[in-house]
């Protein structure tokens, strides 16, 4: 008799992310009858080491057509895991990662896999009767949920936000809140109380960035983070109490293979002066997270960085491409002591799940993210929770592609209550 959770067909199409660029949508259907439906977000600041997203080339939407992503979804991928129970996700992903072939998914695309790899998790999770965050969570589990600290997008630079400065987000996090809805709302104030002085200083424009933050065209870097400060302090939030600083600095962006040219500050920089340059940030600001500091092949200048600024969280997102192999050689070396995970990076969720727990092992900080070109989902709040890696990032405090996924957290908490607890403490 055929296992009733079963996957019994796939439909997949060409749907638009939230910068209306192409992706790959796909429903997974089980044989009771149960449905996944999963829409694949995209990056613009990509790695090196990222799984390949297939694009179609030619005229269509500038040669950033699925067409051909999608077909790969309805046929060679939907034949491969046809009759395969969709709760062994492991299978699953093993199956599609068979069936490409190739080491990044160039062949059908790491966004034809993806869409498959998450509309069978959700598919399942329908039939077992469970929120996605419990079925994700595995067997041995517990009661006990982890609601993450958010990270939260308030001025956008490099390439989201059209390079108005260099570094590509100045987020705020929340760490004096003791509860998720009032570390969104803290941010909210932030926020707006960023945007409020912006204003007064004519810095404003009508540009919001791909994340939802503020897009100002500052006088350099730094400024950035003055703002944000400034920002706090107009909404009542103490820095360094209430509220601290990350930054994306994103220096593969402008690394041209030998120095990272700061166009804001008018500056070139060697990758020891860019580590100087960020420990004065973190001397000045109350800095808590630096992200991918130096080019993603650097590892020699990683290691520098970790010595010199280490006492922060210091996190890989170009450097690791949540890809297990290249974390393990950062925790074998000692390089950075967090990691950025992105599903969509690797092309599975089986291996983004073993990021995260070789990170765990590690004790490297683990931060699930959204792309720049998201979608309204909500599974990676889910998966957040599930995989509890304690911090999310998703963009902003508005556009409804990022509000979706705030939006879940809230929803979660909510029908918990008491039961779930929140990653406070997560910076000290």
């Amino acid at each position: 008799m055929r296992n009733s959770t079963a996957i019994d067909r796939i439909i997949a199409w060409e749907a638009l992310d939230s910068r209306g660029t192409p992706t790959v949508a796909c429903e997974v259907v089980l044989a009771d009858g149960h449905r996944g439906q999963a829409v694949v977000p995209s990056g613009a600041s990509t790695g090196a080491h990222e799984a390949v997203e297939l694009r179609d080339g030619g005229r269509r939407y500038g040669g950033r057509g699925v067409r051909n992503a999608v077909n790969n979804v309805v046929t060679v991928l939907a034949e491969a895991v046809q009759g395969t129970d969709a709760a062994d996700q492991a299978e699953v992903d093993r199956l599609l990662r068979e069936t490409d072939g190739s080491a990044d998914l160039a062949r059908v695309g790491a966004n034809a896999v993806l869409s498959v790899s998450i509309a069978a998790a959700i598919a399942s999770a329908q039939a077992q009767g469970l929120p996605l965050y419990r079925a994700v969570a595995g067997a041995g589990a517990g009661e006990d949920v982890l609601l993450p600290m958010p990270m939260i997008n308030v001025i956008s630079g490099g390439a989201h936000a059209g390079r108005a400065i260099d570094i590509q987000d100045v987020l705020v996090v929340p760490i004096g809140a003791t509860s998720f809805a009032e570390a969104l709302e803290l941010c909210w104030r932030v926020r707006a109380g960023t945007a409020e002085v912006a204003g007064e200083r004519g810095l404003m424009s009508a540009l919001v960035a791909d994340e939802g933050g503020l897009g100002p065209a500052l006088t350099s870097n730094r400024a950035a983070l003055s703002l944000l400060v400034d920002g706090m302090l107009r909404a009542g939030v103490e820095p360094g109490v209430d509220a601290s600083i990350a930054i994306d600095v994103a220096a593969s962006q402008f690394f041209d293979g030998v120095h990272y040219h700061l166009a804001a500050d008018e500056r070139t920089l060697t990758a020891d002066e860019l580590v100087d340059e960020l420990a004065g940030w973190s001397r000045d600001f109350p800095i808590v997270s630096l992200e991918d500091v130096l080019s993603e092949d650097d590892w020699s200048g990683w290691a520098r960085a970790t010595g010199v600024l280490g006492h922060v969280q210091l996190l890989g997102d170009d450097l690791f491409t949540t890809n297990p192999a290249r974390l393990q050689r950062g925790v074998d070396s000692g390089t950075a002591n967090a990691v950025l995970v992105k599903p969509n990076q690797i092309g599975t969720l089986t291996e983004a799940r073993e990021v995260v727990r070789i990170a765990a092992a590690a004790r490297y900080a683990t931060v699930l993210s959204a792309r720049s070109g998201e979608t309204e989902d909500s599974w990676l709040a889910d998966l957040a929770v599930g995989w509890r890696t304690g911090q999310i990032k998703v963009g902003s405090t508005m556009r409804s592609e990022r509000t979706a996924k705030w939006n879940r957290l809230l929803r979660i908490e909510q029908e918990l209550g008491g039961r779930a607890r929140f990653a406070t403490g997560e910076f000290g």
